[in-house]
């Protein structure tokens, strides 16, 4: 079994650290994160957008170019997981909570308090809503987490090297990612997943507080939220324990028929013919003005670039937080496909299930506030839960979603765990279960500190900072990986010119 690594203890020690100093002097924690993350958002908003929409640019080219038919994987080997279950596991591994947290709240607050360029309360806000509900949570995201994957398949499946973010820059560094650039690249890997997992969590727990204590009653506060985190830490552990083939499987088709479920029941309990002409009216925008906002900076005074700042430049930078973590996940699920049947999949079927999600529940709160359900008086947890108020059956409906969270919760921290476990034992795909339960203690311990000293927005802000390192190494995995993918396209050919010959 191969043996903890340096990157291990590095970022264990920095965790602690910085997860001390923000329980110490929380305050202060907040202030210096805040500014730095506001700098971050002014100066480099322009940055982000190029680096996202260059992104979609080069997923889409790498799928439809000759380099679509290397396989991540031996020639000739079969995916390793069904289309069904790989596509639950996408799902769950890259969006999890936050969609149950913000599909019926983000649109609803866009259209009556903060919309990005139409007036408020108007039915331009309400469309405009929608659209821009799909694309921060669409195709831009897919396709950065789908170059991260795949640079890290295949160089892990294909070419046979470890699990690492370090590994994938080798075409270019060559050794010198065994050193110490390879281990600093590593451990900010490591530290953004630890801390956007244990932030998600976090948030977790309080929506399933905010739920039992709008159905049943339960106390708000950190008792709670602790004890909902103990129970769901001992949740995943077990599912860590018993391996990628069966707990996170498992899970994450439960995932796909909750989230289904709970999807087609709103749409039937909801007002379904708004919702149908909302989605293909709203859907045809985003894809009409798809270049358009893309690129929009907003860089006059009158465009509106403080929504900017706060919401798009925010989701950039966080999604780019979380692509170590969800790249090896999607990574490591993905062995067997070529790159075409992985590029094409993962932006299309993520993107399109989640565009269908903020339309059915974005367009059901809409309309429940314009009949004067006064949905954006609540605080964003619990705004699902006010909504399933004003339909039938809205027990079962908050009961599903209750679950759905706690679903979403234990996949969050599980393949997390998993991924942590492999970048902290050299890329195993096989990490030791100690490590993992280390991890996982790990995740749950900050989640809760930082629900005691009320942190989780100053950890937003530190991940958000770190996102910008991390997204020039993500510019150097893509140039790795076109000249790694040229010389293997090479070989191909000359192999295939050979066997024709004989």
């Amino acid at each position: 079994m191969k043996s903890v690594s340096r990157v291990f203890f590095i970022t264990l020690a920095l965790v602690v650290t910085t997860v001390v100093f923000g329980a110490l002097f929380p305050d202060q924690f907040e202030g210096i994160t805040g500014t730095i993350k506001s700098y971050v958002a002014t100066t480099f908003g322009w940055y982000y957008l190029l680096l996202m929409s260059a992104l979609v640019i080069v997923a889409i080219s790498i799928s439809i170019s000759p380099w679509g038919k290397i396989r991540l994987g031996k020639d000739g080997e079969k995916p390793e997981f069904s289309l069904p279950t790989w596509t639950a596991m996408l799902f769950s591994a890259g969006m999890g909570i936050g969609l149950v947290f913000y599909g019926a709240a983000e649109p609803v607050f866009h259209y009556m308090s903060d919309a990005p360029t139409a007036e408020t309360g108007s039915g331009k806000a309400f469309k405009e809503a929608l659209v821009y509900s799909y694309y921060h949570w669409g195709i831009h995201i897919w396709a950065m987490y789908g170059v991260t994957a795949l640079a890290l398949a295949f160089f892990q499946f294909r070419k046979g090297e470890p699990g690492l973010i370090s590994t994938t820059l080798k075409p270019l560094f060559g050794d010198k990612m065994n050193g110490p650039l390879g281990t600093l690249i590593d451990v900010l890997a490591v530290f953004a997943t630890v801390f956007g997992v244990a932030t998600s969590l976090g948030f977790g727990a309080v929506q399933i507080n905010a739920g039992l204590s709008h159905l049943f009653g339960f106390e708000v506060g950190f008792t709670s939220q602790f004890i909902i985190i103990v129970v769901v830490t001992f949740l995943f552990l077990i599912s860590a324990w018993t391996g990628l083939s069966k707990g996170i499987k498992y899970l994450s088709n439960t995932n796909l028929v909750l989230s289904v479920t709970l999807l087609v029941l709103v749409l039937i309990l909801g007002p379904t013919v708004l919702i149908l002409n909302m989605f293909t009216e709203t859907f045809g925008m985003y894809i009409q003005n798809f270049i358009e906002i893309s690129f929009r900076t907003a860089p006059l005074e009158s465009d509106n670039r403080g929504w900017l700042d706060s919401w798009t430049i925010f989701y950039w930078a966080w999604w780019i937080s979380w692509a170590p973590f969800v790249g090896m996940f999607i990574a490591r699920v993905s062995r067997g496909r070529t790159i075409r049947q992985f590029l094409t999949g993962v932006l299309t079927i993520p993107s399109l299930l989640i565009s269908i999600w903020f339309a059915v529940f974005g367009t059901t709160s809409g309309d429940l506030q314009n009949k004067g359900a006064e949905l954006t008086q609540y605080a964003t947890e619990l705004v699902l839960f006010n909504m399933f108020d004003q339909l039938p059956v809205s027990l079962l409906l908050s009961l599903i979603a209750i679950l759905l969270i706690g679903s979403f919760f234990i996949t969050s921290a599980d393949s997390a765990t998993f991924v942590l476990g492999m970048q902290s034992m050299h890329g195993s795909l096989v990490p030791a279960n100690r490590v993992k339960i280390i991890w996982g203690v790990a995740q749950s311990s900050v989640a809760l500190i930082l629900l005691y000293v009320g942190g989780l927005q100053a950890i937003q802000n530190t991940i958000i900072a770190a996102a910008l390192p991390f997204s020039f190494v993500m510019i150097l995995m893509v140039i790795s990986l076109f000249k790694a993918l040229d010389q293997e396209y090479k070989q191909m050919t000359t192999a295939d010119e050979k066997n024709k010959n004989r």
